[in-house]
């Protein structure tokens, strides 16, 4: 095995420490998209009064 694939593979354990991180960066996207689209939205309900 080379370097890298030892690093993904980290003993047995690399499907859930990347599945953790893709579940956190999920949730810190939806932290930013969430609230942006709320605003957009709330923006443009005060343009159109």
């Amino acid at each position: 095995m080379t370097t890298l694939s030892h690093f993904f593979y980290m003993s047995g354990y690399g499907g859930y420490v990347f599945s953790a991180y893709g579940c956190v960066l999920a949730f810190l996207l939806a932290q930013w998209f969430i609230p942006w689209r709320r605003w957009k939205k709330y923006w443009r309900e005060q343009m159109n009064k």
